[in-house]
């Protein structure tokens, strides 16, 4: 086994670039201080003064045009080479798992921390990945052999293999949940086609599908891998990720409770022969979905490090970021199959912006009060604090909350009790949805399904009171300012039109953020629009682009039906037509930003 000191000499890099943001961000700074490491963050729009930023040893902004720069691999790289810096840490999302951005930071001459580009293709592309699973010998869900070009394609795939419903049509190059629709009937077909397709030509540039059959009421389990550049392969254990919203986590627990020693015993080694057959480094999740009868099938694997990671180091005590930042630097794994037993019980619940009353509907704002609960076994993942904003661009997790136990019970209590003392004003949040979920009788036993809010709607609270706008600042005759030198913020204070005070020798300062709107309404599914609708117009219930139109002008609609896709923090939101009728107008195109109330269209 290796030293004690594995994990406290530091690499042989002296500076890390973080292409992230958010508490990922800021997770990965924390690990590279503890190993002596800089820690250089990036930057968009209106992100001057993020947590993040303020955290790290340096700061750029990301010279960049395109809507999320974090996606734009040439100003990633520019900066990582202007910072001067020896490696890059991704973080997950974003470019995590695009084996472009990996090779592109492989021919500046940096270390990506993260698995080879190779094994990146090579999981990324969900169709290869279930037939590289099958040579493994990983049991997989009957589906297409290849991508399916049209909704008829995937019909005629379904009439050729038995009863043709339910089917999942899903992306090719997907993950997170987008990309993904479900048909359970064939009338569906053509609608989940279009959805997950138009879906995945937006959020991965590729609109490639294939389809599977889709399992009822299953539960999502995923083994956590590690593997070294020396060909040690370890599986890290297993979460339970299946109370879910939209195929979207956001209740995960280490281990899995009620799964029998065999079906974990054969997970994990399903797992390591995956990883082994693509020559795997670094961290990685498979994941499985596990019928009621305890078989299980590989769903995906996600070839980065997880946002549910830290349930799995409270049960281990290995901290896995500066593993990875120090199997990246080329050491052996600080620990073999023997030291990874778990300890105890953990659970994660995603504190998100969302009005879950509302279909889950993102709810950007500004923070006006914040308080994080303490004490023994609770720890909070965030990068948020009173006077923060929640960003319409990005997605809505605001913190996440572990909770750990000596068993799954006191695990339980020890969340409730965190979660009563987590203070959060300003925005809708998911904390009341947690609240009711952990105190369900069927979560308490253990009956775990993705399908639990299906199953059990009363966990979803009443809709949030919606929440006024922050007001702007009162006007002031001092205007404060960020300026950036060498990748250092100053604050620069204008005094009239031409006084200016700071600069190269002043501390680093914080402005008041962005001020953005408050509520969310409902959306998602096939839910209404809200109770914002009133005659004949449909209004926005959020905030966010119009990236689909799905009905025409003229057309018969019926309560319910889907009439536009809102995209708003990563998330898309079908928004439903209200009542009975025909579209007499349509007020928005593809494209179109809107804002809470917009009129989208005229049903009369």
């Amino acid at each position: 086994m290796p030293t004690d000191d594995h994990l406290v000499a530091p690499p042989p890099f002296a500076r890390l670039l973080v292409a992230n943001r958010g508490e990922i961000a800021v997770r990965v700074i924390r690990a590279a201080r503890e190993l002596g490491v800089a820690a250089i963050a990036v930057y968009g729009p209106g992100e001057e003064d993020a947590p993040h930023v303020r955290l790290a040893d340096e700061a750029y902004r990301l010279p960049s045009e395109q809507p999320l720069p974090y996606l734009d691999i040439a100003s990633v790289v520019a900066v990582a080479e202007r910072a001067e810096v020896g490696a890059v840490h991704p973080g997950y999302g974003f470019l995590a798992e695009n084996a472009g951005f990996a090779e592109a930071v492989a021919a500046a001459g940096l270390v990506f921390v993260g698995p080879p580009p190779a094994a990146i293709q090579a999981m990324g592309d969900k169709v290869a990945a279930r037939r590289l699973a099958a040579a493994a010998g990983v049991p997989v869900v009957p589906g297409s052999d290849g991508a399916v070009a049209s909704a008829e394609e995937a019909g005629a795939w379904a009439a050729a293999n038995g009863d043709p419903s339910p089917l999942a049509v899903k992306a090719a190059a997907g993950g997170g949940g987008r990309g993904f629709r479900v048909a359970r009937a064939e009338a569906e077909l053509a609608e989940a086609f279009a959805g997950a397709a138009g879906e995945a030509a937006r959020s991965f540039a590729d609109s490639t599908v294939y389809v599977e059959r889709y399992l009822e009421r299953p539960r999502h389990v995923e083994v956590q891998l590690f593997a070294d550049a020396r060909g040690a392969v370890v599986a890290v254990g297993e979460r339970d990720c299946s109370v879910q919203r939209r195929h979207q986590k956001l209740i995960e627990e280490a281990p899995a409770p009620g799964l029998d020693p065999a079906t974990r015993r054969a997970m994990a080694e399903a797992a390591v022969a995956l990883a082994q057959s693509v020559d795997y480094r670094g961290a990685g999740t498979v994941e499985f979905i596990v019928t009621s009868g305890g078989a299980f099938f590989f769903l995906e694997m996600n070839t980065r490090i997880q946002v549910e990671h830290p349930v799995t180091e409270a049960v281990t005590g290995i901290d896995l970021v500066k593993e990875q930042i120090a199997v990246a630097a080329g050491r052996p794994l600080s620990f073999g199959p023997a030291d990874v037993a778990p300890r105890g019980h953990a659970i994660e619940c995603r504190i998100n912006a969302e009005d879950p009353g509302r279909g889950f509907a993102p709810a950007p704002g500004t923070i006006t009060a914040y308080r994080e609960p303490g004490g023994f076994g609770v720890r909070v993942d965030a990068a948020a604090g009173t006077g923060d904003a929640i960003l319409p661009a990005y997605d809505s997790l605001i913190a996440k909350l572990i909770a750990w136990g000596r068993d799954r019970s006191e695990a339980i209590a020890r969340m409730e009790r965190a979660l009563a003392d987590f203070r959060i004003e300003g925005v809708p949040t998911t904390i009341p949805f947690h609240r009711a979920v952990l105190a369900h009788p069927a979560f308490r036993a253990g009956e775990l399904a993705t399908t639990f809010l299906d199953q059990h709607p009363e966990v979803l609270p009443p809709a949030a009171t919606p929440v006024p706008t922050a007001a702007a600042p009162d006007a002031a005759p001092t205007r404060e300012l960020i300026a950036e030198v060498d990748g250092r913020r100053f604050a620069l204070r204008l005094h009239g039109d031409l006084g200016l005070a700071g600069g190269a020798g002043a501390a680093p300062a914080r402005r008041p953020p962005p001020r953005l709107g408050g509520s969310g309404g409902r959306s998602g599914g096939s839910s209404g629009a809200g109770p914002m609708n009133d005659g004949h117009d449909l209004a926005s219930p959020i905030q966010g682009t119009v990236v689909r139109i799905a009905v025409e002008q003229g057309q018969m609609v019926a309560r319910g039906a889907v009439v536009c896709v809102v995209e708003a923090m990563k998330m898309e939101n079908e928004v439903a037509a209200h009542r009975d009728g025909v579209v007499e107008s349509l007020r928005v195109a593809t494209g179109d930003p809107v804002k809470i109330g917009d009129v989208l269209a005229v049903i009369a």
